[in-house]
């Protein structure tokens, strides 16, 4: 169903791409919307038990193209080092694809507090406060991981 990597020899290990995954700030979240454009938006996440998940407003587009479409694929660039002399760059990526749903009531707020911890590990009460006042206004999206794959050159 998906494409095998073309280059086998910078192909990472399924264990060595959740590392990336864990240890990025941010992602790229792509949708498609029902006037088939691709939509891709910078989002910030936590992996959680081979899960994506983010946050988000109660509208919008990506919400509108998730209730067209909710096949995603979401990428994170890892370390990066640019080698002008050689042409290249030293890289770490990862891609996954998979299944995008909104999360609720204990999931939602365990999941919340995740991205506390993440983001303003020195805010945790203020942090708590604020999820307790916004949590209406906040939507939770979990991204069902279906197919990973890491890559790097270094």
């Amino acid at each position: 169903m998906f494409k095998e990597m073309r280059r086998k020899d910078r192909e990472l290990e399924v264990t060595e791409a959740i590392e990336i995954l864990k240890n990025c700030d941010y992602g790229i979240l792509s949708t498609v919307g029902e006037n088939g454009y691709p939509y891709g938006v910078p989002v910030s996440y936590v992996y959680i038990n081979n899960s994506i998940y983010f946050h988000c407003a109660v509208d919008g587009h990506k919400l509108d193209n998730l209730m067209h479409n909710n096949k995603v694929s979401f990428c994170v660039v890892g370390q990066t080092c640019i080698l002008p002399d050689k042409f290249s760059t030293n890289y770490q990526s990862v891609i996954i694809f998979g299944i995008a749903n909104e999360v609720f009531d204990n999931e939602k707020n365990t999941i919340l507090l995740e991205i506390l911890n993440k983001y303003s590990p020195d805010y945790i009460e203020k942090g708590e406060a604020y999820i307790s006042n916004s949590s209406t206004k906040t939507k939770v999206i979990k991204i069902s991981i279906e197919h990973i794959s890491g890559k790097a050159r270094r």
